[in-house]
């Protein structure tokens, strides 16, 4: 991160903190959130539905933890470990809950007093679904599609707001064959691009890869990006920063497939893809567009998001 990009996320961090949309809380790319910006996402997620909702897909809501055996068996923690988190907790004895309050009162580190839990913290919206439809058998004729709304967590603390460490995903999720996988993203490609341009921002949409970790990382998001297996909306949020990604869409063939047992009605593994809106990132990028007054936003805009 340059100086000058550096001193503009910190600048749009502190403006959104004085016009209270945002909330501290005393570590960096986690905050609370005002009425204000929950109304304006409380939109934007209805804006998403009236989009998906002719498909009617499923709805599965999940809370932001996950069963941590499940986090391990759909790769995550393999190939991003410094992004996930688990969740610990206090088990100890009276002695142990002694030596705690003693440490306490040290001012030091109580953690080693605590033991990890079933429980990891939900990385992306769709790593829930995947369990869930592979518990029910092979997949009828139709496949399955999703729609999920979930709260994750991402462990990179920033002073840039737009990558929060606790944020939210709305996902539609596709499970299929080859070719139904395929329809879907190019469907959405083109439906989030409009939606986009609706609410009046600028944006492009542009190959990537996911952040895998380690030197097979730099391998694994090669092969991705020569693939055309992501792509991404891009979005200028902070002036003198990169753009940022509001919006993904990714072709993950057939891994969730094979690390969950998913087949299609014919018996073949099944493929998989899913498009996210990151919808903190999005409003943020609206109230950067089109200023921190609602009553002064383009009358277009107020129109998609019944403002």
């Amino acid at each position: 991160m340059t100086d000058n990009a550096s001193a503009a996320y910190e600048a749009f961090r502190d403006e959104l903190l004085a016009q209270g949309l945002l909330i501290s809380m005393g570590v960096d790319g986690l905050y609370g959130r005002s009425g204000a910006f929950e109304h304006v996402v409380e939109r934007l997620n209805e804006a998403i539905a009236a989009v998906g909702d002719p498909d009617r897909p499923e709805i599965m809501r999940f809370p932001p933890g996950i069963g941590r055996l499940q986090l391990e068996k759909s790769g995550y923690v393999r190939n991003f470990p410094n992004l996930a988190g688990t969740v610990a907790s206090f088990a100890g004895s009276d002695h142990d809950h002694a030596v705690l309050l003693h440490t306490l009162s040290k001012g030091e580190s109580w953690t080693n007093t605590q033991q990890l839990t079933e429980v990891a913290l939900t990385p992306a919206a769709c790593y829930g679904v995947y369990p869930a439809i592979a518990s029910r058998g092979r997949l009828g004729t139709d496949g399955a599609l999703i729609d999920v709304y979930t709260w994750c967590f991402r462990h990179e603390p920033s002073i840039d707001p737009a990558r929060m460490q606790m944020f939210r995903q709305r996902e539609h999720v596709r499970i299929g064959t080859h070719g139904q996988v395929s329809a879907f993203r190019a469907l959405w490609l083109d439906r989030a691009r409009g939606l986009v341009d609706a609410l009046g921002l600028p944006a492009a949409i542009e190959v990537a890869n996911d952040p895998f970790f380690g030197r097979v990382g730099k391998l694994l998001a090669a092969s991705q990006r020569e693939g055309n297996l992501k792509f991404e909306l891009l979005v200028p949020i902070v002036a003198g920063g990169p753009r940022t990604a509001c919006v993904s869409f990714n072709d993950h063939q057939d891994v969730f497939g094979r690390a969950w047992a998913i087949e299609t009605e014919t018996g073949e593994t099944a493929h998989t893809a899913c498009v996210g809106f990151g919808v903190e990132r999005l409003t943020l990028a609206l109230f950067r567009h089109h200023g921190f007054a609602l009553e002064s936003w383009p009358g277009s805009v107020r129109h998609v998001l019944g403002l």
